[in-house]
């Protein structure tokens, strides 16, 4: 996840090639070390689009920590700061 962040999956359900869970409706994720930028958890919302995300976070007040950041083979994540405060991920699935 950048940085030299160790990313540990944690799922209840098993993952397909891309590392998405195979049942419908099911909560899989990840943990990594928590850094300087991002002392907190985070919720991690999946998206279509996170270029199309962030430019509605920005019109709405809010502002981007991490822009989109590739991950090969699995999909895209960025950070981002809400109007209130509040940091939260996006996560977009390799097509």
């Amino acid at each position: 996840m950048g940085g030299g962040s160790v990313y540990t999956m944690a799922g209840t359900v098993a993952t397909d090639e891309k590392m998405q869970p195979k049942e419908s409706g099911a909560i899989n994720g990840g943990l990594m070390d928590r850094t300087s930028k991002l002392p907190v958890p985070v919720i991690t919302i999946g998206v279509d689009s996170i270029d199309d995300s962030l430019k509605k976070v920005e019109a709405g007040g809010g502002s981007t920590i991490t822009p989109r950041t590739p991950i090969p083979n699995m999909g895209a994540f960025a950070y981002f700061k809400d109007s209130e405060g509040n940091v939260m991920g996006l996560w977009e699935v390799l097509m």
